[in-house]
């Protein structure tokens, strides 16, 4: 695997899913689809550049750990409880990058 292609792939997911996160997509996703759409929308738009499959993939287990993960944190947050927060947060980029490499290798070597 390229390790260009690595790099590139992490930066859109950095700029996705941080960067480019309005504080409405970030408060709200947790308790509304459409705000979780909306975060997924523009989440994917970067990954094009590696092709629509690669795009929709990712979109879609974007959408799914963010709809779990987002109810966690939520939870978290609200109980004040910022290490079991902290935790989800981290777990839940754990699982896109794993996702993000999964599909690099099985679509694009």
């Amino acid at each position: 695997m390229p390790i260009l292609d690595m790099m590139l792939i992490f930066f859109f997911h950095w700029v996705s899913d941080f960067v480019l996160q309005s504080n409405a997509m970030a408060t709200q996703k947790s308790s509304s689809v459409k705000w979780l759409s909306i975060h997924v929308g523009v989440y994917m738009l970067p990954f094009f550049w590696f092709g629509w499959q690669f795009a929709l993939i990712n979109a879609a287990a974007h959408w799914i750990i963010d709809f779990l993960s987002s109810k966690a944190t939520s939870y978290y947050w609200q109980k004040n409880e910022m290490h079991w927060f902290f935790t989800v947060v981290g777990f839940d980029q754990f699982l896109h990058m794993v996702t993000l490499f999964v599909t690099y290798r099985l679509l694009l070597m």
